[in-house]
């Protein structure tokens, strides 16, 4: 049995992986939304962001295998395209999609309507069986859906084109984190590592979103004077800075990401975001001057009941009385103990 002091770190490095990943998301939440009132290219945006992650992911590969002195796992090409191929264009999808969302509609709902990524992964979860069928399910999803019914209705700021972005990439986002869990709970693929993780899958993600690019943002972006005729060497290195700070965020938005998915699941990773997505909401309408009604308010509530009682569900059935959810492994991979992850309490 762990000894108090042992929970008490266990619960305190919880926290601090959970407070990285706001930082983080709700950073790159707003910095999208300001970048793109005035650079309209979304999807080259995120192809930006793809090539830094990688670059990113393959130094600290480096860096750790020169601190641990244990060569990096890297996958052969039929196993790489069979096995990482459906997440890497799940997860291509779903980026593309939220950042094109941008063009049209505002941060609250975007982020309204991101949360109903939730019933995505769990429809996916009961597909996969990572989730056992539960009768009060059916009341989650009855209270996520008519929130953000509410919170769509009769908006003032509504954009019907950005809305179905945002609802296909939430959709595409479940099974993104499904496949994501699935592919992180086989040991055999040596994936448990998030960096790793990040490092396979962003040539795929890169390639799959290519095609979309060239097709919307190619010639567009060819002509354009932010980029390809630029007149001036200063627009140009602003340009460029930015897309580079997007890119940080981006990395470290992924690593806590599937930081978070390796230690616990993908429906873990969006109940977490329950506070985060209220923090974001009040930012925007302080910040961004979003506006939104009482009725507005009203489903965003019942939306966030409905995945509050989620977790109830969960905490209530992993106390013996049945089980909801498999979760991956319980015993801590000695692969994910980076320097600032590791306890003192580990051997107490």
């Amino acid at each position: 049995m762990a000894c108090p002091v042992q929970l008490l770190c266990r619960a305190l490095r919880t926290l601090g992986l959970v407070l990285f990943y706001y930082v983080f998301s709700i950073g790159i939440t707003f910095y999208n939304k300001w970048l793109m009132k005035d650079f309209h290219f979304p999807l080259f945006m995120t192809l930006v962001h793809l090539a830094m992650i990688f670059c990113l992911s393959s130094l600290t590969r480096c860096a750790m295998h020169c601190w641990t002195g244990k060569p990096r796992v890297l996958m052969g090409w039929k196993i790489y395209l069979t096995k990482v191929a459906p997440t890497a264009l799940a997860t291509t999808l779903d980026i593309g999609l939220s950042n094109w969302s941008f063009l049209f509609i505002t941060i609250s709902l975007y982020t309204m309507t991101k949360s109903s990524a939730v019933l995505f992964i769990l429809f996916f979860s009961l597909i996969f069986k990572l989730e056992e069928p539960n009768p009060f399910l059916i009341i989650v999803v009855l209270l996520i859906s008519g929130g953000l019914f509410m919170f769509t209705f009769e908006s003032t700021q509504f954009n019907l084109e950005g809305f179905i972005m945002v609802l296909l990439a939430s959709f595409i986002g479940g099974i993104r984190w499904t496949l994501t869990q699935v592919l992180m709970q086989k040991a055999e693929l040596g994936l448990q590592n998030p960096v790793d993780t990040m490092y396979h899958l962003q040539p795929l993600m890169f390639i799959g979103l290519l095609p979309l690019f060239l097709y919307n943002e190619g010639l567009s972006l060819s002509t354009s004077v932010k980029l390809f005729r630029v007149r001036d060497i200063f627009p140009l290195l602003h340009s460029l800075f930015t897309l580079s700070v997007g890119g940080v965020l981006a990395f470290g938005l992924g690593f806590s990401e599937f930081l978070l998915v390796s230690r616990t699941s993908s429906l873990t990773l969006s109940i977490a975001g329950i506070f985060k997505e209220v923090c974001t909401l009040l930012l925007a309408a302080s910040l961004m001057g979003d506006k939104m009604s009482l009725l507005n308010w009203l489903g965003f509530v019942i939306c966030l009941s409905g995945i509050s009682l989620h977790v109830a569900l969960k905490a209530y059935y992993s106390k013996g009385k049945g089980t909801t959810l498999r979760q991956l492994p319980s015993k801590d991979n000695p692969d994910l103990e980076l320097p600032l992850l590791r306890s003192d309490c580990k051997n107490a």
